[in-house]
């Protein structure tokens, strides 16, 4: 799952930074209202950790961004700024949840996944497709009631599928979403085919049919045909 974690005190956004990441997100940060304004506007998201106290701009202006772009990411307030009125105001603007600060990493962790949960799998905690049942929470997947192992950039991969079915992703969303900004840096989206191949590969040897289409010159889907 890729996150934006919008947060301008550096040593928080550190912290949070690498603790999603050892958490399995793909986490990407902005310390300021301009760069969070921007990576909105280029970037898709699953979810944004948003502050809303910024050094150059209110953290609800971002919020309206995202609702005004049609932005399917969640939002989830962090803040120091308790108020009612405060609560009131990003929740009313379409914000999934508010935490205030300090809170634990753990609760944080929970949740994101709850909004997660909601906003992509209906609020279950597992996911059925066709032969496939994953645990999203425990990072586990199986094919017939057979567990099936997966590196960390397969599984991602197949969430990112099984969070869209029958949509078509281009490669250059999935590699955005497997790699965030730092795919930016890459020669070329081949390591794409590579990741797609090798699960294709491990499900069909446990059984699964081959319900990952390719859709030449365009992208890939997950056929729910």
């Amino acid at each position: 799952m890729k996150l934006l974690l919008v947060e301008d005190e550096p040593a928080l956004r550190t912290t949070l930074m690498d603790y999603l990441r050892q958490s399995g997100y793909v986490c990407e940060v902005a310390g300021s209202y301009e760069q969070a304004r921007e990576k909105v506007k280029l970037y898709e998201y699953d979810c944004v950790v948003l502050d809303l106290t910024l050094p150059d701009g209110n953290g609800l202006d971002i919020l309206r961004a995202l609702k005004a772009d049609g932005s399917r990411a969640g939002v989830l307030i962090i803040s120091a700024r308790a108020a009612l009125d405060d609560r009131l105001a990003g929740l009313d603007l379409g914000a999934d949840d508010y935490l205030t600060k300090p809170f634990h990493l753990a609760e944080l962790n929970s949740r994101l996944r709850a909004i997660i949960r909601r906003r992509q799998f209906q609020g279950h905690h597992h996911i059925a497709f066709r032969d496939l049942l994953v645990w999203p929470e425990q990072a586990e997947v199986f094919v017939r009631e057979q567990p099936l192992t997966l590196t960390r950039k397969e599984y991602d991969l197949l969430l990112f599928l099984l969070a869209n079915p029958n949509r078509v992703l281009t490669k250059e969303a999935i590699a955005e979403h497997l790699c965030g900004d730092a795919v930016d840096s890459a020669d070329s989206f081949d390591f794409i085919y590579t990741h797609l191949k090798n699960l294709r590969k491990k499900l069909q040897e446990k059984g699964a049919d081959n319900y990952i289409r390719t859709m030449y010159g365009v992208g890939y889907k997950l056929s729910m045909d």
